[in-house]
C-alpha cells in the first residue's frame, strides 16, 4: 500500500467522528425543522423536559404527548406526539429528542395577533370584513388561517361582482412574539351584468322577462342598487321567479332548464342566459272541492274558491285558494287539516281540472319554539308575537300569521320560520331565524311640503330600546307653517301583558294666517293604553291635557276668528276601536282597516264637546288579472261630527277642515264654510270624505321605486258656528269633487309625493290647488 493511500485512510478515520454531528444536522435541516428524528428506544422514560415555551404551560404541552414518564421509548408514539403538537396550531416548530433517559421537547410558539387591520377597502366596511375573517385580536397566528381569510375576503368581493379584487396579507413582527396582520386590498372594478338573454321564450319577449328576474342589466340609474351586480346565488332565485311567472300565466308545464353566466374576457362584465321550455298554455276546466272530514260539508267552503272554469290557469291562485280553504276549516274547529290541490292536465284540450281535497292531516303538536339570530332583541319580544304556543296543535295558518307579525315589528331585515321533526312522530319544532336590523335613528332632515312649507327635522329614536321592544323618541320640527317638539315612549306589552302603554309630551306651533288669519300653539301631555281583543280587533284609550292659545290674529280677520283669541285648557279622554284585516301594515295590497274614534272633553278645562269619527280603507289587488302586484285599487272614507256640550261653544281649533290632503284639488281648508267678507276658513262640525285611488306600475324599471296613482276625491264640510253680528257665512253642504293623477317615489332620500289634481265640482268661494308636492329626507 502506498504512503499517500495510508495517509488518506488515516485522515478519514480521524475526521469521521467530528463530521457525523454536522452531517446529521444537515440531514435534519433537509427534512425540515418540524420533523426531527425520534429518539432510539433503549430504556424507560424518566422525565419529559419542555423548552422554548413562553405563554403555554409545560404541563399543557406534556398533555398532548402520547408518552409519559415511566413508559418505554417508542419511536412511533414519539412521532405521533410530534404530529399531535403540530395539530394544536399553537406552535411554529416542534422538535422531540432524547437526552439519556429523558425526552426533550423544544417548541417555538406561534405569535399572538396584536391587531387585525384592512387597507384599501371602500366598498366593504372594516366591520363587515372583521366579521368574516378568522384572525382576531389575541388569537394565535397561523399562516393557514391567514390564507383562509384571504380566500374568504376575495369570495365576498366576488359576490358583489368584483372578481378582479386582490388581497395581500402583510405580517408585521412585533416584540414579545406578537404580530400585526394587515390585509391590503385592491378592490378593482365591479363586473356588472352586461346582458341578459333568454332562449326558448315564444310568448313573452326578452324585455318582459327581464322585468321578472331580480338580476338586472347595468344602467346609469342603478348606481344606488346592487341588482346589476352578478351574484351566482341570485340565478337560482331568478329561475324560480321565471317559473312562477309562467305558472301565473297558465303555463303549467313550464321548466327553466338552465341559467348560465359567462365572464367577458376582460373580466368587465357578465352575459347571463336563461333557457326556458314554456310548454302549452292551459285554461281551467272543472273545479271541485272534496271534503274527507267528518262533519264538514264541502259546499260550505265552496264560496272561497274564486277560480272558475274558463279562466287561465294560475299557479299562485291555486296556492292562495288552498291556503284560504285550510284557514277557513281551521277556524271551524278542525286543527289538523291538509288541503291538497289535485291537478289533472288534458293536453288535447289544453285544460286543467282542479280538485281541492280537504283531508285530515297527521296530528302534530308544537314541541318547542326556537329563536335564533336575535343577538340584541330579547327572546320574549319575538316569542310573544307567535299566535300559537308550545303544546298547541301545529297550524300552518297561525305560523304564517306569526311570521307576518314578527316582520311587522320592523326590528328584523329577514324572518324565516321553519319546522323540523321533534322527539316523537307527533311532535314538531318551530325554528325561527331572524336577522337583526338597525332600529336606532339619529336623524337630521329637511324638505318641503305644500302643507308645512320648507322644513327642517332633528330627531332621536330607538324603536327597540335595549332589545325590549319599547319605542322611545324625541323629535323636533321647524317649518314655515308648523313647528313642534315632542317626546314619546311606548311599551307594546306593558308588564308583559296584552297592554300597550305610552306617554307623550308635546309643544306645537301652527301658522294659520293664510287659512284663518291666526296662529296657535299647544303644549301638554297624553297618557295612552291599548289592548287587543284578537289579531284584528284592538282598542286604545288616551287622556290628554293641553293648554291651547290662539294669538296674533290679523286685524282684518273675521269677527268670529277674533272672538277666538285667548287661552283655553282642554281636558279630554278618547278611545279608538280598530279592526285591521290588511295583509300587511307596512305595504297593504289586500284587506282593509276600520277605525271608530270618540273624544269627550269636559273633565275640567274650559271646553266641553263630544267628537266622533269613523275612518276606513279597503284594498283590492289586481295582480290576478294584470300580473303585477303594484296594481291595487283602494277605497277610503271618513265621517266626523262635533257636538258642543254643557252650553259651551265649540272652538275653531277643535273643528274639522276640508281640503289639501283629505280633498286633493283644493287648498288646505280650501273647501267648506268661509267668511264672505274676509275669506277666512271657519271650519265645520260635520265632515265626510271618500277617495278612490288606483295604484299602478309605471313603464320604468321597478328598482327606481316609482309608482303611479290615479284618484277621485269627494268631500263635504258643513254646520258652521252660530251667526255673528257683522259676519256673513258661506256654508254649502253640497259635495266637492277633485280628480287627478300622482306619482310616489320611495327614493333613497325619503318618500316623495307629487299630485296634479283638478277641482271638478266646487263653489265660487272655494280655493283650489292644482299641484301638491311633499318631500322629506333623513340622513
Amino acid at each position: 500500500m502506498s504512503l499517500s493511500l495510508r495517509v488518506l485512510l488515516l485522515a478519514t478515520a480521524c475526521l469521521t467522528p467530528a463530521l457525523l454531528p454536522t452531517l446529521a444536522e444537515a440531514q435534519s435541516r433537509a427534512r425540515g425543522p418540524a420533523r426531527s428524528a425520534p429518539a432510539r428506544a433503549d430504556g424507560t422514560i424518566q422525565a419529559i423536559d419542555v423548552r422554548g415555551n413562553q405563554r403555554i404551560e409545560a404541563d399543557t404541552i406534556r398533555s398532548y404527548m402520547l408518552l409519559q414518564p415511566g413508559d418505554p421509548f417508542d419511536p412511533d408514539r414519539l412521532d405521533r406526539s410530534l404530529k399531535s403538537l403540530f395539530a394544536t396550531g399553537l406552535f411554529r416548530d416542534v422538535k422531540i429528542g432524547q437526552d439519556g433517559s429523558r425526552v426533550v421537547v423544544e417548541v417555538q410558539e406561534n405569535p399572538i395577533v396584536n391587531r387585525v387591520a384592512f387597507e384599501g377597502n371602500r366598498k366593504l366596511s372594516d366591520e363587515t370584513l372583521r366579521n368574516e375573517v378568522q384572525m382576531r385580536t389575541r388569537s394565535v397566528f397561523t399562516p393557514q388561517a391567514v390564507q383562509a381569510d384571504r380566500q374568504r375576503i376575495q369570495e365576498l368581493y366576488a359576490r358583489r361582482g368584483r372578481f378582479s379584487a386582490t388581497v395581500e396579507p402583510k405580517i408585521i413582527q412585533l416584540d414579545q412574539n406578537r404580530v400585526d396582520v394587515v390585509y391590503e386590498i385592491q378592490e378593482g372594478e365591479a363586473a356588472l351584468v352586461a346582458r341578459i338573454n333568454f332562449v326558448g321564450n315564444r310568448e313573452y319577449s326578452d324585455s318582459k322577462l327581464r322585468e321578472v328576474v331580480a338580476t338586472k342589466e347595468q344602467a346609469w340609474y342603478r348606481i344606488l342598487s346592487s341588482s346589476d351586480q352578478f351574484d351566482p346565488e341570485r340565478l337560482s332565485f331568478d329561475r324560480e321567479l321565471l317559473r312562477r311567472f309562467y305558472l301565473r300565466s297558465g303555463y303549467a308545464d313550464v321548466q327553466v332548464t338552465n341559467a348560465t353566466a359567462e365572464l367577458a374576457p376582460d373580466r368587465s362584465g357578465f352575459f347571463v342566459t336563461y333557457t326556458i321550455d314554456e310548454g302549452p298554455r292551459y285554461r281551467v276546466g272543472k273545479v271541485d272541492v272534496v271534503s274527507n272530514l267528518r262533519n264538514l260539508d264541502a259546499e260550505s267552503v265552496r264560496r272561497l274558491v274564486d277560480i272558475e272554469a274558463g279562466d287561465w290557469y294560475d299557479g299562485d291562485g291555486v296556492e292562495r285558494v288552498g291556503q284560504a280553504l285550510q284557514d277557513a276549516v281551521n277556524l271551524r274547529g278542525f286543527p289538523f287539516v291538509d288541503v291538497q290541490p289535485r291537478i289533472q292536465r288534458n293536453k288535447a284540450t289544453q285544460t286543467v281540472d282542479l280538485t281541492f281535497e280537504i283531508n285530515e292531516a297527521p296530528r302534530v303538536y308544537v314541541e318547542r319554539i326556537d329563536i335564533n339570530g336575535n343577538t340584541r332583541t330579547q327572546d320574549r319580544v319575538v316569542r310573544r308575537e307567535f299566535r300559537l304556543a308550545e303544546g298547541d296543535a301545529f297550524n300552518a295558518a297561525q305560523i304564517r300569521r306569526s311570521r307576518q307579525r314578527i316582520r311587522d315589528l320592523g326590528y328584523f331585515s329577514d324572518v324565516q320560520v321553519s319546522s323540523t321533526p321533534g322527539s316523537a312522530p307527533d311532535r314538531a319544532i318551530l325554528s325561527t331565524q331572524v336577522q337583526e336590523r338597525a332600529t336606532g335613528e339619529v336623524s337630521i332632515g329637511g324638505g318641503f311640503s305644500t302643507d308645512a312649507g320648507a322644513l327642517a327635522d332633528v330627531g332621536l329614536r330607538e324603536r327597540n330600546l335595549l332589545g325590549t321592544g319599547i319605542d322611545a323618541r324625541i323629535n323636533g320640527t321647524l317649518a314655515q307653517r308648523r313647528s313642534q317638539i315632542d317626546l314619546s315612549v311606548t311599551d307594546p306589552y306593558f308588564l308583559d301583558r296584552n297592554l300597550a302603554a305610552g306617554a307623550d309630551i308635546f309643544y306645537v306651533q301652527r301658522n294659520l294666517l293664510a287659512i284663518s288669519a291666526y296662529r296657535e300653539r299647544r303644549a301638554g301631555f297624553a297618557l295612552r293604553a291599548g289592548y287587543a281583543f284578537n289579531d284584528r280587533l284592538r282598542q286604545t284609550w288616551a287622556y290628554t291635557l293641553t293648554q291651547r292659545d290662539v294669538y296674533d290674529i290679523a286685524t282684518n280677520a273675521s269677527l268670529y276668528v277674533q272672538q277666538q283669541q285667548g287661552s283655553t285648557l282642554l281636558s279630554q279622554i278618547g278611545q279608538t276601536l280598530t279592526y285591521d284585516f290588511r295583509d300587511s301594515i307596512l305595504d297593504p295590497r289586500r284587506g282593509g282597516v276600520v277605525r271608530v274614534g270618540t273624544d269627550f272633553a269636559g273633565l275640567g278645562g274650559d271646553v266641553a264637546y263630544l267628537r266622533a269619527r269613523v275612518d276606513g280603507s279597503y284594498y283590492i289587488p289586481f295582480e290576478q288579472w294584470l300580473g303585477d302586484p303594484d296594481y291595487v285599487l283602494s277605497f277610503s272614507g271618513s265621517v266626523g261630527y262635533l257636538e258642543s256640550l254643557f252650553d259651551k261653544e265649540d272652538r275653531i281649533i277643535d273643528r274639522f277642515f276640508l281640503g289639501g290632503e283629505n280633498l286633493r284639488g283644493f287648498r288646505i281648508a280650501g273647501a267648506g264654510p268661509r267668511d264672505a267678507n274676509t275669506a277666512d276658513a271657519l271650519g265645520g262640525r260635520f265632515l265626510w270624505t271618500q277617495s278612490t285611488e288606483m295604484r299602478y306600475p309605471l313603464p320604468l324599471p321597478a328598482e327606481l321605486g316609482l309608482v303611479g296613482r290615479a284618484f277621485v276625491d269627494i268631500g263635504s264640510l258643513s254646520q258652521t258656528p252660530n251667526n255673528i253680528a257683522g259676519t256673513r257665512v258661506l256654508d254649502d253642504a253640497s259635495p266637492r269633487v277633485g280628480a287627478g293623477i300622482g306619482i310616489s317615489w320611495r327614493s333613497p332620500f325619503g318618500l316623495i309625493n307629487i299630485d296634479l289634481a283638478q277641482a271638478v265640482v266646487k263653489k265660487s268661494y272655494d280655493q283650489t290647488q292644482v299641484f301638491r308636492f311633499g318631500f322629506g329626507t333623513r340622513f
